[in-house]
């Protein structure tokens, strides 16, 4: 997001970036460091919270805090997920939670938890290297992470301003608490700062920039653009027929691969005329096992390898120019994308791609079909979308097949409502969010730094 946007362009006559990573990708793009003033340094070292009380205490601040706002995601996932996987002394952490929440108690736990949380070092390395650095402010941006709340704790001892930035749409209504609160947040949206307000209340007293979602701004950079023979030769595929795209979400989440055989099948058996099917696994996926069924209809199907590296840590992956290229021209030159409630339908949107949306557990024994119609229909940060005309919302696997089929003869159908609904989502459609966070940190550095420092 840094590297590729507008941000480092913008941010270069103004100051001089550190840039902490777990990516050996990164550590090593020695033409940024050339190119721009920043120092590329690895992640400090970190370590977990004990069990007790810590972690005990967070689970139970959690809980709380879900029974104080009701927010449906969070709900929704503890009925359908979260519960089901924890261990029954967290589950039992339930009914004192709801005790506090009906007594109003909530934020006075959380703030007497973010406290102990302080006192607790999770990055001697961290606190030790900021100490001797004395940066105007750390700008955080895994604020929902394992690692970087070790690193905001460190700072906040130092007396070190921080800025956290929201990095997805969903994270206010769907994460855990954050349970530190920041001196300033980043946010793509309006509608993401008025939930931030709702979510996290000790934000109504500190700056909120919106800017925009900065990782789109590859969206709009000739230099990631390919030409659509060049793309369907990378791909295997026939530049002459359009590309039906299944962009698949997390396989942590929801199974789809029963939806995305039956849209094969229909296509490979013509039933869809004179299509192809592109299909663009979640770089969670193993690929290697489950997708072989779906090789061997090549070359009427198609399955792209979105694999970020080898590395087996989720955090120490990282895209490099070519996977960006690829992400980016694939909804380019896709004619329809088909997904299930992810944000693969703001990356077709922001193309005008038209979007078919499941609104139906795919799997035959449809477990998770009361779930999927609650994130349509209820989550707060994806109803909005679902119910905004801009896509198409489909009940069963025929109404998938007829959804794309006529998107395929009229790609301009919902076109005005799929245009505001990526608008809505990210504010901003010109390239040039982060010259915007650019801003805001300058902003941020200039105006609320001193007198929290």
């Amino acid at each position: 997001m840094l590297l590729y946007s507008s941000f480092l362009p913008a941010l270069e006559p103004l100051a001089h970036l550190t840039i902490w990573s777990k990516s050996e990708l990164t550590l090593h793009l020695k033409s940024i460091a050339q190119t721009y003033p920043v120092t590329l340094e690895s992640f400090p070292a970190t370590r977990p919270f004990r069990e007790f009380p810590y972690n005990y205490l967070r689970r139970l601040n959690e809980y709380a805090w879900d029974d104080y706002l009701k927010p449906p995601s969070r709900l929704s996932m503890r009925k359908y997920l979260d519960d089901n996987n924890a261990k029954p002394q967290v589950r039992a952490l339930r009914y004192p939670a709801r005790v506090i929440a009906q007594l109003g108690l909530a934020q006075s736990l959380e703030n007497n938890l973010e406290k102990l949380l302080y006192r607790y070092q999770r990055s001697p390395e961290a606190a030790q290297r900021l100490a001797q650095m004395r940066p105007d402010f750390l700008f955080t941006m895994g604020t929902f992470r394992y690692e970087e709340p070790a690193i905001a704790a460190a700072a906040r001892n130092l007396k070190i301003p921080r800025l956290a930035f929201i990095t997805s749409w969903d994270n206010p209504s769907t994460k855990r608490r954050m349970v530190f609160n920041y001196e300033g947040y980043v946010v793509w949206s309006q509608e993401m700062k008025d939930q931030m307000h709702h979510f996290v209340p000790a934000s109504r007293r500190v700056p909120i920039y919106v800017v925009g979602a900065p990782q789109f701004d590859v969206f709009y950079q000739p230099r990631f653009e390919q030409s659509r023979a060049e793309f369907c030769r990378e791909n295997e595929l026939d530049p002459a027929l359009p590309i039906i795209l299944y962009a698949m979400g997390s396989p942590n989440l929801i199974p789809e691969m029963t939806a995305v055989r039956h849209l094969a099948d229909n296509i490979t058996q013509g039933k869809l005329g004179g299509v192809q099917l592109l299909v663009r696994p979640h770089p969670l996926h193993d690929q290697n096992r489950e997708f072989q069924a779906l090789r061997d209809l090549r070359p009427k199907v198609v399955v792209q390898d979105t694999r970020q590296s080898t590395a087996a840590d989720v955090i120490y992956r990282a895209q490099d120019e070519s996977l960006i290229r690829q992400w980016v021209n694939t909804f380019r030159h896709c004619a329809v994308v088909v997904n299930l409630s992810s944000t693969a339908a703001i990356d077709g949107a922001l193309f005008d791609k038209p979007v078919v949306n499941l609104d139906f557990d795919p799997e035959p024994a449809k477990k998770l079909e009361p779930m999927i119609k609650e994130i349509n229909h209820l989550w707060t940060h994806f109803k909005p979308v679902a119910e905004s005309g801009g896509l198409w919302l489909v009940n069963n696997q025929s109404e998938m097949i007829e959804a794309v089929s006529t998107y395929v003869k009229q790609p301009e159908l919902h076109r005005e409502d799929r245009c505001k609904m990526a608008g809505f989502v990210v504010s901003y459609l010109d390239g040039n969010s982060g010259a915007r966070l650019a801003e805001a940190l300058m902003d941020f550095s200039k105006n609320h730094c001193l007198k929290k420092s």
